[in-house]
């Protein structure tokens, strides 16, 4: 039996959907100097979140956002002026990277048109921020990696608040963790420890396969801490995490003062103090310490390897772009629909739990239309989808049920479409109408492979005539790629 036209304020119990459209991004994939690069490396330094506050200097160039407007061709870490020049300086002289800042003032973005976009990068370093990222920057970020990107978080000891906003690294990074829109729970299988480690050198485990710990640009055995803090790691979150030095004294999920770990598609790197990446020379009136080159750690080995294994060096499944393997992943998020809003961007009522129609599973499910009356229900998200993946499926579960009672003609319409980042109708997938009403789901499934590579948004456009309701009801969405 067909459902009567839907109420709005039947719909109380509903989550108005105000997910932010994200995009993904891609992977593409000493002192040893690998062979230049095909397609250069993309990484982007984070200046927009007070990285140079106080005696901070966490850049790699005062040429924002382009370090090459400083020197064109460093041979020093002295031709680039940050604390961060030695990193930079050492990366740009191997050839297989290209370096930018996101200048002080800008926001972090994920599918947007600027030049600073995170779909343009492989991999975004967050050295020490000292204030708090927005929602729309932790959807963004949190996207960016879960469709392939790679995340370096380098933190400090708790209390380092440097532009005395009331926010440290230790909490900023957390935030990002614990209260996004994408997945607060536990996604990284870590936290960082609210601590103040005044010295130590932490010891690298023994896994001579490990690619961050013997990697291109050399052999990892201590960091260093002055002042710093650690990590609990929780592996019954994430399986993937993995402490790769550790706090003297400590070990297993305890005490971890670098780790990694997985999420999605991309890569996640973290670091428990700023000072082993700090160079000693930034902009004059800092005081700043030579972790860098610190003799007792092998600092510059670290962050070199880990920035070539984040972007996708040893073979990590990324988003669109250059990479050169795939590692088969469901790109949706919230693709069940039981985070209600999260991630998805909907007209108000879509993303609901009402008791009016029922989710295929859980609770929660998207009801496109149903009202008898003109109207135009919309939800998508975006997603990136990796260029070396052969495989894209996207599949979903429709019901259709319908006041309709002709057998002929198509008044009322559900679309599949996809989209690019501006807006453009790249392919319809498919049509459907209240003459495809039938009792309970029908799972529907395309292939998307032929947009591998390209960041495009994923459209529900349901369009309801003047009278008889017809609704359009999603469930259980899916992008697995491979």
């Amino acid at each position: 039996m067909p459902q009567l036209p839907r109420s709005r304020h039947r719909l109380t119990t509903a989550l108005a959907a105000l997910g932010l459209l994200v995009t993904g991004a891609a992977v593409e994939t000493s002192t040893a100097t690998p062979a230049a690069a095909a397609t250069p490396h993309r990484i982007l330094f984070d200046n927009a979140h007070a990285e140079t506050a106080g005696n901070a200097d966490w850049i790699i160039s005062t040429s924002q956002p382009d370090p090459l407007g400083e020197d064109s061709s460093p041979s020093a870490e002295t031709d680039w002026t940050g604390a961060l020049s030695s990193w930079g300086v050492a990366l740009q002289k191997t050839g297989n990277y290209s370096l930018k800042t996101l200048p002080s003032g800008s926001s972090l973005t994920y599918g947007g048109s600027g030049a600073q976009d995170l779909a343009n990068f492989d991999t975004l370093v967050l050295p020490e921020p000292n204030t708090l990222f927005t929602t729309a920057e932790k959807t963004a970020i949190m996207n960016f990696v879960k469709n392939g990107g790679g995340l370096f978080m380098i933190s400090d000891h708790t209390g380092a608040d440097r532009n005395n906003d009331g926010e440290d690294a230790v909490e900023i990074l957390n935030d990002l963790m614990t209260n996004n829109s994408v997945d607060s729970t536990d996604p990284f299988g870590f936290s960082i420890d609210s601590l103040s480690i005044s010295s130590d050198y932490p010891s690298a485990i023994s896994d001579s396969t490990n690619p961050v710990l013997h990697g291109s640009f050399g052999t990892v055995t201590k960091s260093l801490i002055a002042s710093g803090t650690t990590a609990t790691l929780k592996p019954a979150d994430n399986s993937s995490v993995k402490g790769l030095l550790y706090r003297t004294g400590y070990s297993g999920n305890t005490g971890a003062f670098f780790a990694t770990s997985t999420f999605g598609s991309g890569r996640v790197a973290f670091w428990g103090d700023s000072s082993p990446i700090d160079d000693d020379t930034g902009q004059s009136g800092n005081t700043l310490y030579d972790g860098w080159n610190d003799s007792g750690a092998t600092n510059a080995a670290l962050a070199l390897n880990a920035t070539e294994w984040l972007a996708g060096a040893s073979g990590s499944g990324g988003g669109g772009g250059g990479g050169s393997t795939c590692t088969a992943a469901q790109l949706l998020g919230n693709n069940g629909f039981e985070s209600g809003s999260s991630t998805w961007s909907a007209s108000s009522g879509v993303i609901t739990n009402s008791g009016s129609q029922s989710a295929r599973s859980g609770s929660y499910y998207a009801w496109l239309d149903g009202y008898g009356s003109a109207r135009t229900d919309t939800l998508s998200q975006a997603v990136t989808i990796p260029s070396a993946c052969t495989t894209a499926t996207l599949s979903f579960y429709l019901h259709v049920d319908t006041a309709e009672t002709s057998t002929s003609t198509a008044y009322d319409t559900l679309k599949v479409q996809v989209l690019n980042s501006s807006g453009t109708v790249l392919g319809t997938l498919a049509t459907y109408s209240n003459l495809n009403a039938a009792s309970g789901y029908t799972q529907r499934s395309f292939s998307l492979a032929g947009y591998a590579g390209q960041t495009v948004t994923l459209k529900f456009t349901g369009t309801e005539g003047s009278t008889l309701q017809t609704s359009f009801v999603l469930d259980d969405t899916a992008l697995n790629v491979s």
